[in-house]
């Protein structure tokens, strides 16, 4: 790989590894993520999809492997016990935003409270200065009016795009979603999805979890397909999702996709 060539890389991953006692949920993965591409995790239930995900901001910690997101490199093998790793840990896990299956809004908090949280306490960032960039984040996931309502006020889509919008005031370089629309009513999935597919379109450099196969058609650049915990087939969602190489990726996108 040219010195160029791996500058314009966002997310690196190598030889990652992940055990939960005697079953093997990663087995060596590998994969890259250039800045400002969408990658989309495909796979049936157990095959690692969400354990991958949540590796790449050490919210698990795999045995072996290493994951570079720009300059911040963790090599799992080597992260030192106690307070040293945690610190290591925590610099990787800064990297990213994480909107997960529920959004998990403080409900005693407004909306606006809700996404402010992270930049003023954890961050350290100016209240004022937190305030005025979650307005434009909320009228960017279409919730300009709503900065004052509490989550119980908000519909399921609309909380979740509160969350989107709650990972994206952190300043992120990676975006990173866990099924996203899987806890929601299906005529809500539509504006969740329609939101990330304005961040893709913004340059966001993203990860998603997702069984909306059709979405991640339209989303990605490219698509892995996880089963067994390793990657079976991965490529541009032109070549993965219309037209597979794998005999297991056939079989998967035929049951999704044509369930009768």
């Amino acid at each position: 790989m040219t010195e160029t060539a791996e500058q314009d890389l966002r997310i690196q991953v190598r030889g990652l590894a992940k055990s939960f006692g005697d079953a093997h949920v990663l087995r060596g993965i590998d994969f890259d993520s250039p800045r400002g591409s969408s990658t989309v995790l495909l796979g049936p239930s157990g095959s690692g999809k969400t354990t991958l995900l949540r590796s790449l901001n050490a919210l698990e910690t795999p045995e072996r492997g290493v994951v570079r997101i720009d300059e911040v490199e963790v090599d799992f093998a080597a992260l030192p016990t106690g307070k040293a790793g945690r610190r290591e840990s925590g610099r990787l896990r800064a990297q990213s935003g994480m909107v997960f299956q529920t959004h998990n809004l403080f409900p005693h908090r407004t909306v606006l409270e809700n996404i402010i949280e992270g930049p003023v306490i954890a961050q350290q960032r100016p209240k004022e200065e937190a305030v005025a960039e979650a307005k434009v984040l909320l009228d960017q996931v279409g919730l300009g009016d709503r900065a004052d309502a509490y989550p119980y006020q908000l519909s399921g889509g609309q909380q979740q795009r509160v969350g989107i919008a709650r990972a994206l005031a952190l300043k992120p370089r990676v975006v990173l979603f866990d099924e996203p629309t899987s806890a929601l009513d299906p005529e809500l999935v539509g504006e969740v999805l329609a939101v990330i597919k304005d961040l893709a379109a913004d340059g966001w450099t993203m990860v998603i979890v997702t069984h909306e196969i059709r979405f991640a058609g339209q989303v990605a650049d490219q698509v892995l397909f996880l089963d067994g915990g390793v990657i079976v087939e991965q490529g541009p969602p032109s070549q993965v999702i219309e037209h597979p190489q794998e005999e297991r990726t056939q079989r998967f996108l035929k049951r999704i996709l044509d369930p009768g």
